[in-house]
């Protein structure tokens, strides 16, 4: 059996930047095993399944796809990058001429349409609560040491923890922490965070980032995602709210970085827009 595969660096319009994404079009159902034997091998932060939902679907017309998400340890239920990489292959690579692709997932349905040379993604929009420091102070210890924390919220719908770092630091202060993420599997107590995002306020005035953020999620097998889609979903609501803003720039600042554009809309769902760069077009052979 062959398996077109693309890999896509989703948010970046060059190679080798952005966040990498394994691309699978499934002609036929594929064993419930070999997704996760797949996403293994291909060892990125993810690889998304796209499936026909009908024995006539076609992946150059038809406009709704079943999509799933894996890491290289497990299914995850929401993966914004390798949505945008999804939508960049229908988009890009099998030329679909419909101006809205859905796809049907575990967070119910999610939208990708073209907008000039970007994708925008409607995501759904996710708060995030105060939390308690002393609940997760051997964590937020194991991130970012003895640095100052301005706010610390948890977002139970993505079991996000969010740590914004004090106003005084800066992107290059991001940008150069030494996160060791391994470690944070024996800091976290309390059995409920499985990603942690690291953020800071940015220079908006002006044409300057709105914010930064940093994201981790060992306890999914990803020690740093360079990228993450899923992690804006908690992000655009959090600073929306603080800055008093619904359309914001937003940088990503990994050792490959990637920029996101951001629209909070007022039904609870948020757009977020960024380009790709197809590197990788090939088969896999089982």
């Amino acid at each position: 059996m062959q398996i077109p595969i693309f890999t896509v660096d989703a948010f970046t319009n060059r190679p080798f930047s952005g966040n990498p994404a394994a691309v699978c079009l499934l002609e036929n159902d594929l064993d419930e095993d070999l997704h996760q034997k797949i996403a293994t091998e291909m060892n990125l932060s993810e690889t998304a399944f796209i499936r026909k939902l009908k024995p006539g679907d076609d992946f150059t017309k038809s406009s709704c796809f079943g999509l799933r998400w894996f890491t290289p340890a497990n299914e995850v239920p929401l993966c914004g990058h390798a949505t945008l990489a999804s939508a960049a292959v229908l988009f890009h690579v099998q030329k679909n001429t419909n101006p809205v692709l859905t796809f049907m997932t575990l967070s119910g349905e999610l939208k990708a349409r073209q907008v000039k040379d970007h994708i925008v993604l409607d995501l759904p929009l996710y708060t995030a609560y105060p939390q308690e420091l002393q609940e997760v102070g051997e964590l937020i210890k194991a991130a970012v040491g003895d640095m100052t924390v301005q706010d610390l919220r948890y977002s139970p719908d993505t079991k996000k923890l969010l740590v914004r770092l004090s106003d005084t630091y800066g992107r290059s202060v991001l940008e150069e922490l030494k996160v060791s993420a391994q470690r944070f599997l024996s800091a976290e107590k309390t059995g409920k965070v499985k990603g942690l995002i690291l953020t800071v306020k940015g220079n908006s005035s002006g044409k300057g980032h709105d914010f930064y953020s940093r994201y981790f999620a060992p306890w999914y097998g990803v020690l740093e995602d360079p990228v993450t889609g899923s992690a804006h979903a908690v992000l655009s609501s959090y600073w929306s709210e603080q800055l008093g803003k619904k359309e914001m720039l937003a940088f990503q600042c990994s050792r490959r970085g990637g920029e996101l554009k951001i629209s909070v809309r007022g039904d609870g769902r948020v757009d977020i827009a960024g380009q790709s760069a197809v590197v990788l077009k090939g088969n896999l052979t089982l």
